[in-house]
């Protein structure tokens, strides 16, 4: 009786090895669906990317942005434009990132010695590139920029691996852009205007652009004529009145810029606008407020209201 329990025990327990054993495939099967990678859709297609890139190139401000909100460090990055300097509140967290060319004018040889396995970018920068580009590593473009920046950071994210994290960092973002402008009273009942002095023109920025984003995200309204579809629309200096608002915002981009701000800004004709009269016209940094494209500039632009609206 003992012998046949100890056969039924040695028989049983070979049932489950072969059980087990004829289980094992579905291991391999699972690494090949990995090894297949991420289908990501984009402006210029579809993309597969195998994995977590590692070594990742960025052709615009905003996908500079995106990636170091999410804790990656390019290996290659582009500058504004020629002779200029990556925008200051990147360049730390940057460091010593490759530069590889500026902005919508890419230096592919330069991108190719880098040897990376993604690079990101935009349709309005890039779209002539891209074949070139994704031959040398997958390569994902987003339509447009500026006012689509939240949109362009969850496809960088979904690129990179790290959608949930970006989700998360937008969800954060919106609460306190809320916050943010109830505490300045009722934001739907103040127009808020804003100016920036660029390189031989003024502009003042419609509801659809970057900045026009994060007013909207903080409830504010904004005066008639910049509730355009337009990013921006030129203004005269003979036009000067009619960048008025309950608050008016002003930068300037380059010394061009900044010299024809105070010019105006020091002039007559500025002091007759209602927000300078009520103490309401502020100065903001140029290179958060109309050049940032991304997460980390956004909550910049909220330590800014923040700060001048209380």
């Amino acid at each position: 009786m003992l012998r046949h329990r100890r056969l039924l025990a040695a028989l049983l327990s070979a049932v489950a090895l072969g059980v087990g054993a004829c289980g094992t495939p579905s291991e391999p099967e699972q690494t090949g669906n990995q090894e297949q990678g991420r289908v990501i859709e984009h402006a210029m297609g579809k993309t597969t990317i195998k994995g977590t890139p590692k070594r990742v190139v960025v052709l615009d401000t905003g996908e500079l942005d995106a990636a170091l909100a999410l804790g990656v460090k390019p290996v290659g990055a582009v500058l504004p434009a020629a002779n200029s300097k990556i925008q200051p509140y990147l360049a730390e967290k940057a460091g010593n990132v490759e530069m590889v060319g500026t902005i919508g004018s890419p230096n592919i040889e330069k991108i190719a010695k880098l040897k990376p396995d993604l690079i990101l970018s935009s349709k309005t920068r890039d779209e002539e590139n891209y074949d070139a580009l994704s031959k040398i590593a997958p390569t994902v473009m987003a339509e447009t920029v500026g006012k689509t920046w939240k949109e362009n950071f969850l496809l960088d994210a979904e690129a990179l691996g790290k959608k949930p994290k970006a989700e998360q960092i937008l969800a954060d973002y919106k609460k306190r852009a809320a916050e943010i402008g109830q505490r300045a009273g009722d934001p739907g009942a103040q127009k808020v205007s804003m100016l920036r002095f660029s390189t031989g023109n003024i502009r003042l920025y419609s509801e659809n652009s970057f900045i026009g984003t994060i007013l909207s995200d903080a409830g504010f309204a904004r005066p008639q004529n910049q509730q355009i579809e337009k990013t921006f629309a030129k203004l005269s200096r003979e036009q000067i009145s009619q960048a008025d608002g309950d608050i008016l915002f002003y930068g300037a981009y380059g010394e061009t810029g900044a010299k024809q701000m105070n010019e105006v800004v020091n002039s007559v004709q500025w002091s007759t606008l209602g927000a300078v009269k009520a103490n309401k016209a502020f100065e903001v940094p140029d290179d958060t407020w109309y050049l940032g494209l991304g997460p980390i500039a956004a909550n910049l632009v909220l330590d800014d209201l923040e700060r001048i609206l209380g």
